[in-house]
């Protein structure tokens, strides 16, 4: 990429979620942005057709692990702002310029999106709004709901986490010392698989006790096989 640098850097890290990605990568992208897709799984071959048919992303292949992808994802960027995407996650209308305008004019280094999960039942209702009131009362969104960093901060707190787990937990914490985040009422339209696969409440729970035992100091690498040793990004 020639010129000046862009303005956002969008890093996607995926283990074995192609046809999520093919339907993010089909949707419109400014050609100026910088997207990074970190590929956990060097062995999977079922990205090829992507890799082929976007060229003008860079793809990266990394450990499996959403802290160790999205590190090695951050290497390569150059952007003034680090926006962190899953794969199956959408964002709504107007997330550019709540990123680079609406964030920067309020002097805020980091923010995030509006959980919305893409189902119709009361409960996904129920889990946005408590994810909203968790948000606003401690500080602490979650990387489903896409996360977005000034990278000149995020660099000098240290980048980003290689844990296995909690990563988007770890950058939270650090962020929220150094003020509020940035609340977007831009909607992250984000697959609701995981509590459709294992309950709604049992989901939520699963969740909650994770955030408990890590707050407890349980390390992160003990926690991954507990939340879903099959789980992907």
């Amino acid at each position: 990429m020639s010129g000046a640098s862009p303005a956002l850097a969008i890093l996607v890290p995926v283990r074995h979620d192609t046809p999520a990605l093919a339907l993010l990568l089909a949707m419109p992208r400014e050609p100026q942005d910088q997207w990074v897709v970190i590929n956990g799984d060097a062995a999977d071959r079922t990205l090829d057709g992507l890799r082929a048919a976007h060229r003008d992303i860079c793809w990266l292949d990394s450990p499996a692990g959403r802290g160790q992808q999205l590190a090695a994802g951050l290497e390569r960027v150059t952007a003034a702002w680090v926006v962190v995407l899953h794969a199956d996650t959408r964002l709504g209308e107007g997330w550019r310029d709540e990123v680079t305008g609406q964030a920067a004019a309020a002097s805020k280094v980091w923010g995030c999106f509006r959980l919305r999960l893409d189902t119709g039942a009361w409960q996904a209702r129920v889990v946005e709004c408590l994810v909203r009131l968790r948000v606003r009362l401690f500080r602490l969104p979650y990387g489903d709901q896409g996360m977005f960093f000034r990278r000149a901060t995020l660099e000098a707190l240290g980048g980003i986490p290689t844990a296995p787990l909690m990563e988007d937990v770890i950058l939270a914490r650090r962020f929220a010392g150094v003020g509020a985040p940035f609340r977007s009422t831009v909607p992250a339209v984000t697959s609701a698989r995981r509590w459709e696969r294992d309950g709604w409440a049992g989901r939520s729970v699963t969740n909650v006790w994770l955030l408990t035992k890590y707050l407890m100091g349980v390390a992160p690498e003990r926690l991954a096989a507990a939340y879903d040793g099959t789980r992907r990004c």
